[in-house]
């Protein structure tokens, strides 16, 4: 199985608030590159195969910023609160 490239739309309104998606992507097991970019908003991340889109959805989620659009291998996904 290839790793998968998953993009993410989020609202960040300062380097706190990059700083914190980029925390939690860092403790993410599978995550093999990750950037947070305040300036385009975005979060963008190389996962191995076993890394679910929504694994890193929520676990952006949980930084309480909001995620506007997400992708997965360059198709659209949902962006909706994931239940546990």
């Amino acid at each position: 199985m290839a790793e998968h490239n998953y993009k993410f739309d989020v609202t960040m309104s300062c380097g706190g608030c990059s700083g914190a998606v980029t925390r939690v992507l860092t403790k993410l097991d599978g995550v093999k590159s990750f950037d947070v970019s305040l300036d385009t908003q975005t979060a963008t991340v190389v996962a191995a195969p076993e890394l679910t889109y929504e694994k890193v959805l929520q676990t952006i989620q949980k930084t309480g910023k909001k995620v506007t659009a997400g992708e997965a291998d360059g198709e659209k996904k949902s962006v909706e609160l994931i239940a546990e």
